[in-house]
């Protein structure tokens, strides 16, 4: 009996870390496209949270690639959502039971959240500061309607299914 050599997980990852490239690069072009910005936090999330590291280094690229795409500070993204997974998301999950509660909270807290720290980091380190436009307002209703229909679609809670 032979073994498949390849694991379609990590195919599965590897392809999208590509389509997200690509999904980078136009919505960069495109203001409509919002830039998933809090898809790679919940994925992020869950990956620490279900020890993968295989889907932790995938979110951490393709939040580099954002970071890069975007011209925000280098690891900024991932040391951010370090920090709130530590200290502010396993307080929320313990004291909150409304799971779609959870979920605004989470892209809340990516959007605005990540605003405040890129601003604490401008004035530490004298860079320009970032700018906040109205369509975050958008990216965050948009956000947060793909986080409801991936996760309540896929029954365990993760995003990379074999």
């Amino acid at each position: 009996m032979q073994r498949n050599i390849t694991n379609k997980k990590y195919l599965n990852i590897f392809i999208y870390l590509i389509l997200f490239l690509i999904y980078e690069s136009l919505s960069s072009i495109y203001l409509f496209l919002p830039p998933l910005f809090a898809v790679l936090f919940v994925i992020f999330i869950n990956a620490i949270k279900d020890e993968d590291t295989v889907v932790l280094l995938a979110a951490s690229m393709a939040l580099v690639l954002l970071e890069a795409q975007k011209d925000y500070i280098l690891f900024s993204s991932i040391v951010y959502f370090t920090f709130v997974y530590r200290f502010l998301v396993l307080k929320l999950d313990k004291n909150i039971q409304c799971t779609n509660c959870i979920k605004f909270l989470l892209v809340l807290i990516a959007y605005i959240g990540y605003y405040l720290f890129a601003l604490i980091l401008s004035q530490i380190f004298l860079l320009n500061q970032p700018e906040l436009s109205l369509y975050v307002i958008y990216y965050i209703v948009i956000e947060f309607i793909i986080i409801l229909i991936f996760q309540d679609w896929n029954s365990k809670g993760t995003w990379f299914e074999a």
